[in-house]
């Protein structure tokens, strides 16, 4: 099943052992000069998978795993895989498990979170498209209420010693990303994808002007960078570098900053 599935998709099944996996995206690092990189459950349940490979690999990946916060068991399976020590990052997906941030039940998964310093948390915002849903005629029944980063502001501030992450710079909720950047020192960006959110946007924006903004509003040591690496025989996803250390170099950062942006940022935050 999984072969013909891969096969619709153009991709490459995946080996069934975990560590299997990782050690091909190790040599696939390996070949890029990539030194570290996060590995993210995609489905809830999943975590068990990246906590393996982040297990065989510990000086080379950092584990994040979704959750669904308002799931009758999500505290206790948070509490068991952040125990485990080896995942480091929960992923929300508010839009696609249709709950706001600001919910009551996802405290319980925030408090967990909170009590395990260094764990960061991935809340999606903005548009969100599963791409492999798409390709196999799956309906995608996200809800965009719960997708603004307006609503991580008051969260944000009740737990201060946690640290949000917004990917792909809001996906589309680029002014209310940097307003929530702006009111709260322990949000930040996320600057993974193609970034095609650009095309929402009411007057012309490119990549360079969505850096230079959120340099001016988070600064430097609150952007991280992500490539959306997600499959093989694609891999490591080398265009978005590319696109992004060109959008930086334009802008005539430091090779400090840009150091921080591609890497050390999300180690320190990590302690890793």
């Amino acid at each position: 099943m999984a072969e013909n599935i891969a096969a619709i998709l153009g991709w490459q099944a995946p080996p069934a052992a975990p560590e299997a996996l990782a050690a091909m995206w190790v040599k696939e690092l390996d070949r890029h000069g990539v030194r570290r990189a996060a590995l993210i459950a995609s489905i809830p349940g999943d975590e068990q998978s990246v906590a393996t490979a982040a297990r065989a690999y510990p000086d080379r990946f950092y584990g994040y795993f979704m959750v669904n916060p308002v799931a009758p068991d999500a505290v206790e399976r948070v509490r068991t895989a952040l125990d485990g020590g080896h995942l480091h990052g929960i992923c929300l997906f508010p839009a696609m498990h249709r709950f706001s941030i600001q919910d009551e039940r996802v405290r319980g998964v925030l408090e967990i979170a909170a009590a395990h310093p260094g764990t960061l948390v991935f809340v999606h915002c903005g548009v969100l498209t599963v791409g492999v849903r798409a390709k196999l005629g799956l309906p995608s029944l996200f809800d965009m209420r719960y997708a603004n980063p307006i609503d991580l502001h008051a969260v944000a501030l009740a737990f201060p010693k946690l640290r949000f992450v917004i990917p792909h710079f809001g996906a589309g909720y680029f002014r209310e990303a940097l307003m929530v950047c702006d009111l709260c020192p322990n949000v930040y960006l996320d600057t993974s994808s193609s970034n095609s959110w650009t095309r929402y946007q009411p007057e012309a924006l490119d990549l360079v002007q969505v850096f230079r903004r959120a340099l001016d509003v988070a600064g430097p040591k609150r952007l991280l960078f992500g490539s959306d690496s997600s499959f093989f025989p694609r891999g490591w996803h080398g265009a978005i570098f590319e696109a992004q250390a060109h959008a930086l170099y334009q802008i005539g950062i430091s090779g400090a900053d840009a150091s921080r942006i591609f890497g050390a940022n999300l180690q320190t935050l990590l302690g890793k």
